[in-house]
């Protein structure tokens, strides 16, 4: 019988690293790939506001998906899966006082890990042109806020730079080091560009207080590199936060290729679930269960 997941316990994420446990951690944004990643060997899951913008929203990641829209499916999706969940934040949506509120409302929600940024407002994707960051001194405000804001600190801030497109890695890696000092648990330096660039990362930020994390997007401005590699950079983490968007993308549309110009499914390219594992994956046999013990 399929039973329903629940929330990982508090507190799963930060005790996998204290272990020194190398988390990979795809992006998930509904709850079809939530379910399907939840059953795969992997440590945590990360909600990509790329991924939910798109989804829900139909638009782009470009600061249009709002509080509501992010918190929400983050809670559904924390409360659907068995896996620590990390999720997007954009930059708190707001000022300071929002950023309080997002912290607090994550953290509610079964999130245990936020991810804030430093692009002013409204945002952009970290892989995109135009980014702009706020001054060094309100980037660190906001982080002391968030780690000020949270009940437990089981919750993890993660502090994300994207300085390193506009103002260079140098800048990039300061901020790095001042969101440490600030009291992030996890610092990102957003769109490094060459697997070089990633090796000055964890050399110089290595000893700051903070794990590292790594953003994988294939075809984007970093080098995709092995989770094996990373973690001997010195890396503690790292998100795919594409790999099921670039993947069901691609599956959509040569399954519906096929069907426009055959008038069948019958023979597609794209092998497809059953309707067994449908409704196992979405959790029809405790359904059933139920009906069995109290329908009438």
């Amino acid at each position: 019988m399929s039973i329903p997941a629940s929330p990982a316990p508090a507190g799963a994420l930060r005790a996998q690293l204290q272990r020194g446990q190398f988390v990979v951690a795809p992006g998930v944004y509904e709850m079809l790939g939530a379910k399907i990643a939840d059953r795969m060997p992997f440590a945590a899951l990360y909600m990509t506001g790329y991924g939910v913008s798109a989804s829900h929203l139909g638009q782009p990641d470009a600061g249009l998906a709002g509080y509501t829209d992010l918190c929400e499916r983050a809670r559904t999706i924390a409360h659907g899966i068995s896996k620590p969940l990390i999720a997007d934040a954009d930059t708190g949506f707001g000022g300071l006082i929002n950023i309080r509120h997002a912290v607090r409302g994550y953290e509610e929600a079964g999130v245990q890990a936020i991810q804030l940024e430093d692009q002013e407002s409204p945002k952009k994707c970290g892989h995109t042109p135009n980014r702009r960051v706020v001054p060094l001194r309100d980037a660190v405000r906001r982080i002391e806020v968030a780690v000020d804001s949270r009940r437990s600190d089981d919750f993890l801030v993660i502090a994300r730079t994207d300085a390193r497109t506009s103002l260079g890695l140098d800048e990039a890696i300061a901020r790095g080091k001042a969101f440490a000092r600030a009291g992030a648990d996890i610092v990102s330096i957003e769109s490094p560009e060459g697997e070089d660039e990633l090796a000055r990362i964890g050399a110089e930020l290595r000893g700051s207080g903070a794990w590292l994390i790594a953003n994988m997007v294939p075809t984007g401005r970093s080098p995709e590199l092995p989770a094996s590699r990373l973690e001997a950079l010195g890396f503690a983490l790292a998100i795919w936060p594409g790999v099921l968007m670039q993947s069901a993308c691609a599956a959509m549309q040569a399954a519906l290729a096929h069907l426009a110009a055959t008038g069948t499914t019958a023979g597609s390219p794209v092998k497809g679930y059953e309707m067994k594992q449908l409704h196992t994956l979405v959790g029809f046999e405790d359904v059933w269960a139920f009906e069995r013990r109290w329908a009438e």
